[in-house]
């Protein structure tokens, strides 16, 4: 079924508050997939509402100002990620539905979840459902929401309100390459428009030109998880120290054309098709890979993997050239190195070359997804592994199957979650592999 979302606004009539808001008080509804995520119980008449009546001018005011978070900040660990992604925070005296909006770059979820029922609050909301769509529906749907709020300002003859203005400069940035890249390094570091550090900025800007630009933003991403932002200088010099000789050369390739574009599907099932490919392509069959075999996909040796020093936050490749790279792997423990090696291999297989630097982060983007899904079934087949645990999900079991294969549990619930096998526990999970 093809991806929409309708933000949709009928009209009302409000005989108090700023001129701004009586102008634009509405039914609003949230229309996903074709289901309300607005639905609710109004307890004044006691019956069952799509669209709630609501403040169109604030929702769309509420867009504008974070317009880049929402199109490009993942999940995070940011002090006031709610802020910027949950419609519960708009306030202006309003009960707003419990939405939470998240994108991961190339995807863009929608959360609903129902309101608990308070005698003080007339309208509860009931919609329990989530929807995934492609970023650009989530940018028409916005775009066309607000283009309708100004329309009405415009009919009632409301002039130079602050969301005129916000449109006005948002639309400007977007139209700028130079600003849009600026405001979107800026979101996934988990900050407000003009509120990062500036030098901060012009470094991403800077070690762009030398990694990709896809691989510092990637970087950016990590940095809202907690922790510093590892420039140029320091990951140079934690190559030389903690890394490991490679040839991207000798790491394993699939045909050109032969997957999906990230538009097209979601980050797991990208990640689990290049995985697949990637075991035929190489006479793989469905059993575990040793170490020797698995360093030998990603061009270089065992030694990678049975190193037990702790490395840097992150793990990455710095290429030098095609023949010669240097592996940096994070964990300590054997399955948590043969992992991310694994999302190593992946997004050099995927992601196809687009700078020297190859990162795996904590991050919740499209790529560090892709990776971790393409990880999961390189080193564990779900097929197999379904078989294998013959519809015993217990922990037991997942133990079982993961040291068979040298993988984590957590590693092989992933995969159960992620093919349906399990449900998701929580908000949080929801994301990860959407």
């Amino acid at each position: 079924m093809q991806s929409s979302l309708i933000i949709t606004a009928d009209w009302e009539r409000l005989d108090e508050g700023p001129l701004e808001e009586r102008a634009c008080f509405a039914a609003l509804g949230v229309l996903g997939n074709n289901h309300w995520m607005t639905e609710g119980h109004d307890s004044y008449v006691n019956r069952v509402r799509s669209a709630p009546l609501l403040s169109a001018y604030h929702l769309a005011e509420w867009f504008a100002w974070n317009w880049w978070r929402l199109r490009w900040e993942p999940r995070s660990r940011a002090p006031d990620w709610a802020f910027a992604h949950r419609m519960a925070t708009i306030g202006e005296g309003y009960v707003w539905p419990n939405i939470t909006i998240i994108s991961d770059g190339d995807w863009t979820a929608l959360i609903a979840r129902p309101t608990t029922d308070r005698a003080e609050t007339a309208f509860r909301y009931i919609s329990d459902r989530s929807v995934i769509m492609p970023s650009p529906v989530f940018e028409n749907a916005v775009d066309q929401f607000a283009n309708q709020v100004l329309g009405q300002l415009q009919a009632e003859s409301v002039q130079n309100t602050n969301l005129q203005r916000l449109w006005s400069e948002l639309g400007t940035e977007r139209r700028d390459r130079d600003a849009a890249r600026r405001r979107k390094l800026e979101a996934l570091l988990g900050c407000e428009p003009d509120e990062s550090d500036a030098t901060i900025i012009e470094r991403l800007i800077h070690d762009a030109q030398l990694f990709g630009e896809r691989a510092v933003e990637e970087l950016a991403a990590d940095r809202a998880q907690g922790g510093g932002l590892l420039a140029a200088d320091d990951l140079r010099q934690l190559a030389n120290i903690n890394g490991f000789d490679a040839s991207p050369r000798d790491a394993i390739r699939l045909a050109p054309g032969g997957l999906p574009l990230p538009r097209d599907v979601k980050a797991w099932q990208l990640g689990a098709d290049a995985a697949r490919a990637a075991r035929e392509r190489n006479g793989l069959g469905d059993g575990p890979i040793d170490n020797k075999r698995l360093a030998e996909l990603a061009g270089t040796t065992a030694g990678a993997l049975t190193d037990t020093r702790h490395g840097p936050r992150i793990s990455f490749a710095l290429d030098h050239n095609e023949t010669q790279s240097r592996i940096v792997l994070r964990s300590r423990w054997p399955t948590g190195r043969r992992f991310e090696l694994a999302r190593l291999l992946g997004e050099r297989i995927v992601a196809s070359p687009q700078g020297r630097l190859h990162a795996a982060t904590r991050a919740y983007t499209y790529r560090q997804k892709m990776q971790r899904s393409f990880a999961a079934e390189l080193l564990s087949p779900f097929e197999v592994v379904d078989q294998m645990l013959a519809g015993d999900y217990s922990g037991e079991a997942q133990q079982d199957v993961a040291e068979q294969f040298q993988v984590s549990e957590l590693t092989i619930r992933t995969l159960l979650v992620n093919h349906r096998r399990l449900e998701r526990e929580e908000l949080d999970e929801d994301l990860v592999a959407a």
